[in-house]
């Protein structure tokens, strides 16, 4: 699978195809809707930025042990968005995270506990702070959190049996590391409501916080169905979530749109250029 990868990113053609299709649906659907307002996006935009590509790279830090640096998380962490972007489901951005880390010395197994439990914080921190606001966060998601929780349980338990040196070499994240990725994940939570909250004012209307987060925690629940960056079901999900809050149909698939498409200008500077970073890096003899 690693090889794989690699042979897509060194592929000039898959990921030009791949720019091209994710840009193509807000690219044919925003002309056709009404007139946007390119500042209250932009306005969002600031917040998002910071939570995505600072704070998120933090949290992913606080629950890794590896002696690597800030900078180090925070360029590895803006390249696997841009990949994610690029891959259905956001598979890539994990795929090349688990690569940067076995790359930089660590373990599979403590590879994939660092990921595993970025990806399980992020989620048990969206289901707290969506709750917190006190909107009613569907059971489903609940659910599917908790499912995910216990089958991790039931995976390390088997493993340890059958497979036991598949298991992770270091210990997995402390109580104080965990509650530090929690308060991470709070603040990027605010930021994605600013952005979505941005997103909307483009179009003219306004919506309640509180139920732009209650339509972007509803929309995870079809998270895990693949689908392209703007195109995806949860996309579909959170356009229909917005209509629930009061913005009309138009608007929201405007406002999703544009959250999708303003995506790729911080994924493009600062991951694509991070990556051709490292790719100059890996080519250059030692």
């Amino acid at each position: 699978m690693i090889d794989r990868l690699r042979a897509v990113l060194h592929s000039r053609t898959v990921l030009a195809v791949g720019v091209a299709v994710s840009l193509l649906v807000p690219v044919i659907t925003l002309p056709r809707l009404p007139h946007v307002t390119v500042w209250p996006v932009l306005a969002g935009l600031a917040p998002w930025v910071v939570g995505k590509y600072l704070l998120c790279p933090l949290r992913w830090r606080a629950l890794t042990d590896a002696d690597l640096s800030r900078r180090w998380y925070l360029r590895a962490y803006a390249e696997s968005e841009l990949l994610g972007l690029l891959t259905p489901g956001h598979v890539g951005a994990d795929l090349w995270r688990l690569k940067r880390l076995t790359g930089a010395g660590l373990g599979r197994g403590d590879a994939v506990v660092s990921v595993g439990s970025d990806r399980l914080v992020g989620a048990l921190g969206l289901a707290a702070f969506v709750a917190f606001a006190g909107t009613a966060l569907p059971v489903r998601m609940l659910l599917g959190v908790a499912g995910v929780s216990l089958a991790a349980i039931v995976t390390v338990l088997v493993l340890r049996r059958v497979r036991p040196g598949l298991l992770p070499s270091r210990p997995l994240p402390p109580p104080r590391a965990l509650a530090h990725g929690l308060l991470l994940s709070a603040g990027y939570q605010l930021s994605i409501a600013a952005l979505l909250l941005g997103a909307v004012g483009a179009t003219g209307h306004t919506v309640s916080p509180l139920a732009v987060l209650g339509a972007f925690g509803a929309s995870q629940l079809a998270g895990a169905v693949p689908g392209p960056n703007g195109a995806s079901p949860r996309d579909g999900a959170l356009v229909i979530g917005l209509v629930a809050a009061g913005v009309p149909w138009a608007a929201a698939v405007a406002a999703v749109s544009i959250k999708a498409a303003i995506a790729w200008l911080p994924g493009l500077v600062l991951g694509g250029t991070s990556l051709l970073h490292h790719r100059r890096t890996a080519l250059t003899p030692a």
